[in-house]
């Protein structure tokens, strides 16, 4: 019985109530291969005894004996050269030479053949969802990567972590996903658990990322060098002592962009609406530079850095305003030249409102929207709005012209000073901010610049961005610069848009005076012209244009012409049928009686010469 070579007969009973077989297979569980040879070999007999399960006693019996032996809850820690810390890991070896256990009959399961394990927990502040930080050796460098715990829990979704170089393959992610779970819940006191974000910004009313100390980065990975680019390098005295002479120069436009960056942190404590600040004109007279040091108040302001192209897809910027949140999002080069204009107003609808879209998740359900509350910061060498842009968007846009201005004597070299110390005065900024009679006086000082602007002929949504400027600017005064070379109210005022000017009815009645002289011979009937669109009243003061024509140079212009339509009857500048209703009249045009738009106080076109033929009873 002993030999190997034969394996004595067994009844029923010794198979049920005794030990002998399972002893006699037992004997060979340190050589896989005769031990297959023998289960086989009993099973076998055990048939002939009529026990067919011998296969699962056997097995149950090598379990006894690992509890016999106190195998099973061995006291196993991780054993790896160079470990932040040893955690206890229960049946599993963990060893330099990979993580194994025993498996049925005795036989080595393997989990992955190098060292791996989580050593930190991660709570988001903002979703409550929990990551772990698994650390792994390759070679003799550790690694590590954030991981989520749905990707952890999933045999399928685990594979994925062998794109950071983790060996795990579908044939031994069911055991990696097992030992990573038995060992965070043995060690469940031991793993630390620290906050974590995936953005910067305002965390509730009294924190600000990445301000916070032992605050982890759990985003993607896109933004991680964004994240880390938000830090303080060089010297801040230098710093000051550098923008301090900048600030003494009468430089206009770099003070407000520089403003406004210090601003944007205020855009929620002050509960506003996100806005744009844009420099234009002026090809390669330094307005990059301006928006450098704007950036440098946070961040690294290399280009690609903090500051990006304007060089991506709509769901890119949401994205990416989402993700500085409280912070300015800044866009360098803006170019519409080659871009229609309705996406330029698109954009700035979608940033200027401060919440994503929202959009299904692969899972069901919705995705979590993006929100942010903060301002964009752009340049380009035009301006974002046209003449036919709407007036939503005109009005959260306060645009620069920097024609005729040179930002600075030697641009290269605040460039490369900047790039060398920066990041100092946001976090000096914040942090004042957050004293609770800080953050009123913030409070109390844009809500008194916002009455005072309110009786000029301004937006609210104009003086709303102008006060948050003027009062970062002030605020930058008292708590860090101490110069009194801040902004004068009127220095920023000026580039503020009027209700007329925001408005796109009143900027189209503005485009169709312009239109009607323009084309004032085609509106006197008889005439050498191909084409006649309509006719002049000078003695009435009227120009009917035949409505086709109307509408098709409003859509060729860019204007709504329902919209343009209904604004001009309500400033009473349409004649129309006796009966008031609609926005058109009937009249004779070379004798055919046409449906009309009849644009009333013409006698601003008296320079246009009406046609001789007598003029129609209802015109």
């Amino acid at each position: 019985m002993g030999d190997g070579n034969e394996i004595a007969k067994y009844t029923k009973e010794d198979f049920l109530e005794g030990t002998a077989p399972y002893e006699e297979v037992y004997q060979y569980i340190n050589d896989p291969f005769e031990l297959e040879r023998a289960i086989e070999r009993m099973s076998a007999i055990a048939k002939g005894c009529k026990v067919g399960n011998f296969k699962t006693l056997f097995k149950t019996y090598c379990q006894k004996m690992k509890a016999v032996k106190n195998q099973i809850y061995a006291e196993n820690a991780t054993n790896f050269d160079g470990q932040e810390m040893e955690l206890s890991t229960g049946q599993w070896i963990a060893d330099e030479y990979g993580i194994t256990k025993k498996g049925p009959y005795d036989t080595d399961i393997v989990a992955c053949v190098h060292p791996i394990m989580p050593v930190e927990r991660l709570v988001n502040i903002d979703t409550g969802i929990e990551k772990l930080r698994i650390v792994y050796k390759k070679g003799k460098a550790w690694r590590s990567v954030i991981s989520d715990r749905k990707t952890l829990a999933n045999s399928r979704s685990i594979v994925n972590l062998s794109d950071y170089g983790v060996a795990v393959t579908s044939e031994s992610a069911k055991y990696l996903v097992q030992y990573i779970s038995d060992v965070e819940n043995l060690n469940y006191d031991v793993i630390p658990e620290h906050s974590a974000v995936s953005r910067l910004g305002w965390i509730g009313d009294n924190e600000f990322s990445p301000y916070v100390d032992d605050l982890i980065f759990d985003g993607a990975e896109s933004f991680e060098h964004i994240f880390h680019a938000v830090q303080t390098r060089g010297s801040y005295k230098k710093w000051l002592e550098f923008v301090k002479e900048i600030r003494a120069q009468s430089n206009i436009p770099t003070k407000i962009i520089f403003a406004a960056s210090f601003a944007s942190v205020l855009v929620k404590p002050c509960n506003c609406l996100p806005f744009f600040v844009h420099l234009w004109n002026g090809s390669g007279n330094g307005k990059t530079v301006a928006l450098m040091l704007a950036a440098s108040v946070w961040a690294n302001p290399s280009m690609g850095a903090y500051i990006h192209t304007f060089n991506s897809t709509d769901v890119a910027q949401e994205l990416m305003a989402g993700f500085v949140n409280s912070l300015p999002l800044m866009l360098d080069e803006l170019q519409i030249k080659n871009c229609k204009k309705e996406d330029f107003d698109k954009m700035i609808y979608k940033l200027s409102e401060g919440v994503g879209r929202m959009r299904g998740a692969k899972t069901g359900g919705l995705q979590k929207t993006s929100t942010w509350k903060n301002c964009i910061l752009s340049t380009g060498e035009d301006p974002i709005s046209t003449k036919s842009s709407g007036s939503g968007a005109i009005n959260r846009i306060i645009e620069v012209n920097t024609n005729g201005i040179t930002f600075f004597q030697d641009a290269k070299a605040v460039a490369d000073f900047l790039m060398g110390n920066y990041g100092f005065a946001g976090r000096a900024f914040v942090e004042e901010l957050m004293k609770p009679e800080s953050m009123q006086l913030a409070k109390d000082t844009q809500k008194s610049i916002f009455d005072q602007l309110k009786g000029k002929d301004i937006t609210d949504k104009q003086i709303m961005a102008a006060s948050l400027i003027l009062t970062a600017d002030a605020l930058i005064d008292a708590w860090i610069f101490k110069d009194g070379n801040g902004l004068a109210i009127e220095e920023v005022t000026q580039f503020l848009s009027t209700h007329s000017e925001v408005s796109a009815d009143a900027r189209a009645y503005e485009w169709l005076i312009g239109w009607l002289a323009q084309n004032g011979k085609k509106l006197c009937e008889g005439g050498d012209y191909a084409e006649t669109w309509g006719k002049i009243n000078k003695n009435r003061g009227t120009v009917a244009i035949i409505k086709d024509v109307f509408a098709k140079a409003c859509h060729d212009n860019g204007y709504n012409y329902e919209s343009f339509l209904s604004w001009m009857k309500r400033e009473n500048l349409l004649e129309l049928q006796k009966s008031g209703k609609g926005y058109t009249k009937s009249v004779r045009i070379c004798g055919i009686a046409c449906h009309c738009v009849v644009v009333k106080n013409a006698d601003l076109y008296g320079g246009f010469e009406p046609a001789d033929e007598e003029e129609v009873e209802d015109f």
